[in-house]
């Protein structure tokens, strides 16, 4: 059999009970999109069940008989990243948060990264907007062959870099160094490269992204698959945020839409084992950019597409879609939200009914293991099914 695991990155259902703890009170990524476009088409996911999940904001909708199991998951990992996120959905519990940098990096974290890389210099180091970053200080890079080095409220170390004058081989070596550098007391959950060119004098971010995680702790889902044999197939940032932890092969993608062409792709590769994908224009292009409009056709395109996938499916197959944080882009900030995730559960031979709601990400990974006949038991989580 084969189980498809998608992640709609940052598509949250409602904050959180400790939401306010992380500024997020009153974020609420789906039902906020749903009361702002009620001309919103989501059909497919709410055949699924989409809008029959406790407590989910009623501009959603319900259906009378959904077809899928369909519930919504607390996050027990203190974070609100894609790291943590993932992370926890594997059975791995973030107890102490990944460090983050308010006010910049300390000046030893910038002299140790100057040191290592040889790079002569740093711009920036700040708080910042990535696509507003490189309008401030792109031109400067391309001419001092300066990084540009920026964070955001979660726990990144991000370093901007013209893909033509620097080239990426040299963006992706500092990034390299940076990981070594962050790490014990500077621990940081991802180092992400995020090259631009410049077009018609306006600064654009390219799709040669990379980011460089913390190798998760080897108790998780991944590295258990491995062990007993599974065949994991990722497609999208699932490599980048695991280290490649796990996984078998791996195909990079340039946007949501190729990602939902290379895991249809992929059903035609593999026979058996775990696709697990990663779609993360929703989170990065839209969500981070408080992009609502762009997140709203991101969604219906989404949606769109879910019965190809579908109709791909054996009989024993099962598709998994779920969120791993959320991103407002109608709250405050241009950061990610505390927020429940939803669970979308499909398969011809299983059963319809709703999951409730859950204590934690890790019953998803739960579940993917018993689907897959996995052995050993993950730390945290319980089987969905």
């Amino acid at each position: 059999m084969r189980v498809v695991w998608i992640v709609i990155d940052s598509v949250g259902v409602g904050e959180l009970p400790d939401a306010a703890v992380y500024g997020d009170k009153g974020a609420d990524t789906l039902g906020h999109l749903a009361e702002k476009y009620p001309d919103i088409k989501l059909d497919n996911m709410k055949i699924l069940g989409l809008g029959n999940i406790p407590g989910i904001n009623k501009a959603i909708g319900e259906v009378e008989d959904p077809i899928g199991l369909y519930g919504k998951a607390a996050e027990i990992s203190r974070g609100k990243d894609s790291v943590t996120g993932h992370f926890e959905m594997v059975g791995i519990n973030t107890v102490v948060p990944f460090q983050t940098y308010q006010n910049g990096f300390p000046k030893e974290i910038i002299d140790k990264f100057i040191e290592v890389t040889g790079c002569g210099g740093v711009l920036g180091n700040k708080v910042a907007s990535g696509t507003e970053i490189i309008k401030e200080l792109g031109d400067e890079q391309m001419r001092t062959g300066y990084p540009i080095i920026y964070t955001s409220q979660d726990s990144v170390f991000q370093i901007a870099a013209s893909e033509e004058t620097t080239g990426l081989d040299k963006l992706y070596f500092w990034c390299e160094k940076a990981r070594e550098i962050l790490l014990g007391d500077y621990q940081v959950a991802r180092v992400i490269a995020r090259p631009f060119v410049k077009k018609d004098n306006e600064f654009v971010r390219t799709a040669n992204r990379h980011d460089y995680a913390l190798s998760p702790d080897k108790d998780n889902l991944l590295s258990y698959l491995k062990e007993e044999g599974v065949y994991v197939y990722s497609v999208g940032k699932i490599n980048d945020l695991f280290s490649g932890c796990g996984i078998s092969k791996a195909v990079h993608t340039i946007s949501n839409g190729d990602g939902m062409d290379k895991t249809l792709d992929a059903l035609d590769e593999v026979s058996e084992g775990l696709i697990f994908t990663n779609l993360v224009e929703f989170d990065s292009t839209w969500g981070h950019r408080r992009d609502a409009l762009g997140y709203k056709n991101g969604l219906e395109a989404f949606d769109r597409w879910l019965p190809h996938l579908m109709d791909k499916l054996n009989d024993d197959d099962v598709l998994i879609i779920n969120a791993d944080h959320g991103c407002d882009p109608c709250f405050k900030g241009t950061d990610h939200t505390r927020e429940y995730i939803p669970i979308l559960i499909y398969g011809k031979n299983l059963k319809a009914g709703s999951l409730g709601i859950r204590d934690t990400f890790a019953d998803i990974g739960a579940t993917v293991g018993k689907l897959l006949k996995l052995e050993k038991r993950l730390a945290i989580g319980e089987n969905l099914l």
